[in-house]
């Protein structure tokens, strides 16, 4: 999409997206980039996902927080997906006073997808223990459960402690907000974290039968049901050169098959298609129709 949009534009094309009739809109986030960002190459053509090691150091990468709760003010009823907040780079009692307000001002439309993300210099940049991350989300997410339940609130933990806290105002959805979980892979601790606190799965990728199954026999032996679980799949554009738009049809012929596997929430990024932000709402109103018309 031509020229880039700017923060105030994102805001504009959340109001259109409601109004078309979309469910949500994700952002992501990296806080700081550093010069290994690119590692592994950009992609052919710059409208592609921005995924670990393909991105320029200089990303525009907006506080999805900030953004967010702009959104938020500007619309009533889309879902906010926080798709992903690198966890560990923030102390966890000041994350989830944040997020509980953002949650306030939503009216409970806020989605969270905690994650330790990739990329070694931010950590370094932020004084955190890259080689620790997965230990240190795991001890935060009991954190951000615990603050958002009790009041006061108590924990005695190896990177956190503190007792007799209260954190106020609570979320408006009581226990806190949805939080999906996702990855490369469908690995133990992706496992174990969705069983405990998620209520949707997002993975990069496409997981295999297999990763499916041991995700539901872990939900079945925790006595929950995948059921209680969405499920998030996505499109992806194929690009004839490395200038053009991709074809909107061909991509979203692949939603059968994922509905099929029990993948119902759909996520779509719009630049991969759209090369005139003047067109976001016509264009919305264009997928919307599209998609409907794929279940009849």
């Amino acid at each position: 999409m031509r020229p880039n949009p700017d923060v105030s534009d994102l805001v504009d094309f959340a109001v259109e997206a409601e109004a078309a009739g979309i469910d949500g809109v994700m952002v992501s986030e990296h806080i700081v980039l550093g010069p290994s960002a690119n590692a592994l190459g950009l992609p052919k053509n710059p409208r592609d996902y921005a995924l670990p090691g393909n991105q320029e150091p200089w990303t525009s990468w907006p506080s999805p927080i900030v953004l967010l709760s702009a959104v938020a003010q500007a619309t009533d009823h889309l879902r906010l997906v926080a798709g992903a907040i690198i966890t560990p780079l923030r102390h966890p009692l000041a994350l989830a006073k944040e997020l509980a307000t953002l949650d306030r001002l939503s009216g409970g439309r806020l989605v969270v997808l905690p994650t330790v993300s990739w990329h070694a210099d931010e950590y370094e940049a932020l004084g955190v223990n890259f080689e620790r991350r997965g230990d240190i989300l795991d001890e935060q997410l009991e954190v951000l459960s615990c603050v958002w339940r009790d009041s006061p609130a108590s924990h005695e933990g190896e990177f956190y402690h503190f007792s007799d806290v209260w954190l106020e105002p609570k979320p408006a959805r009581a226990g806190g907000p949805i939080l999906w979980f996702g990855g490369s892979s469908v690995h133990t601790r992706l496992v174990r974290r969705l069983v405990r606190y998620g209520q949707g799965f997002n993975p990069l990728g496409s997981p295999s039968d297999e990763e499916l199954d041991r995700l539901a026999a872990a939900l079945l032996d925790a006595g929950r049901s995948t059921k209680e679980i969405e499920y998030v799949g996505g499109t992806r554009g194929r690009f004839a050169d490395d200038r053009s738009v991709a074809d909107l049809d061909e991509a979203l012929a692949s939603i059968p098959a994922q509905t099929a596997r029990g993948f119902d929430t759909i996520c779509v990024k719009p630049s991969q298609f759209l090369d005139d932000a003047r067109a976001m709402g016509e264009w919305c109103r264009m997928l919307v129709d599209k998609v409907r018309s794929l279940s009849t």
